[in-house]
């Protein structure tokens, strides 16, 4: 590394912070949100009391949502949107066209934005792609930067958008785009009018024809969820408020209770990992306002609530972990009891996917607990769960098997690292040390982020097999055999094991055929496919768990 005398590395630095104070201007990223990629555009101005901001998410169709505040300090941007309840913190650089920081809505995510420029090619080119019969539309969002040109890819008949565009080259009228992501590589020519891009699409040792036309963005109407309720319901409904004491919050939900004679067997619905409101929406859909409406019209009272800072909960989510959301499963255990219409022998827990974990930790403390449904919980390490599940979603996105097995290798060993090194500084030189020349050092810092949270450490180490040892009521564990994120072969065998070890002999393991992580069903399982189902639960799904709860005594 060449070594600048301090004078001329401390002007320079000084230059190009002056220069950086001016935020005036467009900033594009793309948020990860686990699911799929969001594309957020900010757009900044000077106002005559400093600067002034809206934002647009092109993904949702979203634009001029309003910025309260935005701030530079020193090289510090800040920036808060009291509109959907999120904030923006980042670091300026020297050069004053990246910010790098994460954006928070319950939940940090990273988030890097690039002051945007001028491009011929800035826009959507959008083509159809054969694949083996299967026609798949394709958008790719180019926009320029100052450091270069970037890209995301939609696939839409996949439903999946906002997939990140590792590298974008670009050498007269040829044009590449890298998609790590999914293995695949677009080739082109660009026309003279700049209009096409004629080329191919290469991905898992395949090669296909695929031409891109510049024009206006391709919208979907919104999707059928033919399982969503019409009001009136036949039931009664309450908006609800219910205190935590040991943490000292208040915790809001949705109460529905059935029509006729009480008490009710009732339950509470604990929602899987990420920022969840009381319905679980996520991806169009809503699955515990289905599951709640069709448990309650069979004669079981259901509360489901918004998690800790999520909608009308108190409490802060980013800090929160598993064992804290125990903890609110606990305080609507303590709410159900005091309510007349609830039989309070009869109250159970139906948790999904990290409710799954949490449904059983509450179990096995609280004789309050009559039953459990475990829906997609995990039954091993979060360790074992996120490497087998990174092999399988991207096998599923078409990713050759040996790339994703490699892959799935290099998390685990990122994950062992997560484990042995508690301070985060020392852990992402750790990271970069190790796989620097292999990957790229904001794909780095990214996962070194995602795995350093209070939530994610909490979950690598914690073993559900610890709690399920201990839970004597009935058990109802149900998987989808398509389940890409809590495997069934991995997971299933391991409660089961959990079960009987603790001498629990009243429970019942199903896996479902054909049903993913939502229980949707599906085809190959892939997140890509939930929000293109229609089918928010499968009938199937819904109707053991109802007649299951209903024979509980």
């Amino acid at each position: 590394m060449q070594h600048l005398l301090w004078a001329t590395a401390l002007a320079a630095c000084c230059g190009a912070l002056a220069s950086a104070q001016d935020l005036a201007g467009d900033w594009v990223g793309t948020l990860d949100t686990g699911a799929g990629g969001l594309r957020l555009v900010v757009h900044v101005g000077k106002s005559a009391g400093g600067l002034k901001a809206t934002m647009d998410s092109p993904d949702q169709n979203a634009k001029g949502i309003p910025i309260s505040s935005i701030a530079l300090e020193g090289a510090m941007v800040k920036f808060a949107s009291d509109a959907v309840h999120g904030t923006y913190e980042g670091k300026l650089s020297a050069d004053g066209n990246t910010i790098v920081g994460a954006w928070t809505q319950g939940q940090p995510l990273p988030l890097t934005l690039r002051r945007a420029a001028a491009s011929d090619l800035a826009g959507a080119w959008s083509g159809t792609l054969d694949a083996g019969g299967q026609k798949l539309r394709l958008v790719f969002h180019i926009a320029g930067t100052t450091g270069g040109l970037t890209a995301s890819l939609d696939s839409l008949d996949q439903s999946a958008k906002g997939i990140p565009i590792s590298k974008v080259t670009r050498n007269g009228s040829s044009l590449a785009m890298e998609c790590a992501a999914v293995g695949g590589k677009f080739e082109g020519t660009i026309s003279q009018d700049l209009s096409t891009i004629d080329g191919t699409w290469s991905q898992g040792g395949g090669t296909m024809p695929l031409v891109l036309k510049h024009g206006p963005e391709i919208t979907l109407p919104p999707p059928k969820r033919p399982q969503n309720p019409v009001k009136p319901y036949p039931y009664q409904e309450e908006e609800v408020k219910y205190p935590n004491p040991s943490a000292g919050i208040t915790l809001a939900g949705t109460f529905t209770v059935p029509r006729g004679k009480g008490p009710f067997p009732a339950v509470l619905l604990i929602a899987g990992s990420g920022p969840h409101d009381r319905n679980e929406e996520l991806m169009g859909h809503r699955p515990f306002l289905v599951l709640s409406d069709y448990l309650t019209r069979r004669g079981i009272a259901v509360l489901r609530a918004d998690k800790r800072g999520v909608g009308e909960s108190g409490g802060k989510y980013d800090t929160a972990t598993s064992a804290d959301f125990a903890s609110d499963a606990e305080a609507g255990v303590a709410w159900l009891k005091t309510r007349p219409e609830v039989n309070a022998r009869k109250i159970g827990l139906a948790g999904h996917s990290e409710g799954g974990l949490i449904a059983p930790m509450v179990a096995a403390r609280n004789p309050d607990v009559a039953f459990l449904v475990l829906m997609a919980g995990p039954g091993v390490p979060g360790d074992q769960t996120l490497p087998e599940q990174l092999r399988l979603l991207s096998e599923a996105a078409g990713m050759p098997h040996e790339q994703a097995v490699k892959q799935a290798a290099e998390e685990a060993g990122v994950i062992a690292m997560v484990e042995k090194e508690q301070d985060t500084a020392a852990l992402r030189k750790q990271v970069e040390e190790r796989f620097g020349a292999e990957w790229p050092k904001s794909m780095l810092d990214n996962q070194v982020t995602a795995l350093s949270t209070p939530w994610m450490r909490y979950f690598l180490a914690y073993d559900p097999a610890a709690a399920l040892r201990k839970v004597t009521c009935p058990v109802l564990a149900l998987n989808g055999s398509k389940d890409l994120q809590v495997p069934p072969k991995l997971n299933l065998p391991a409660i089961k094991k959990a079960l009987e070890d603790g001498g629990n002999k009243h429970f019942e393991i199903v896996e479902l055929p054909g049903l993913n992580h939502l229980f949707q069903t599906a085809g190959t399982g892939g997140v890509a496919e939930y929000e293109r189902i229609e089918e928010t639960i499968a009938p199937a799904a819904l109707q053991k768990i109802a007649s299951w709860i209903l024979q509980q005594r």
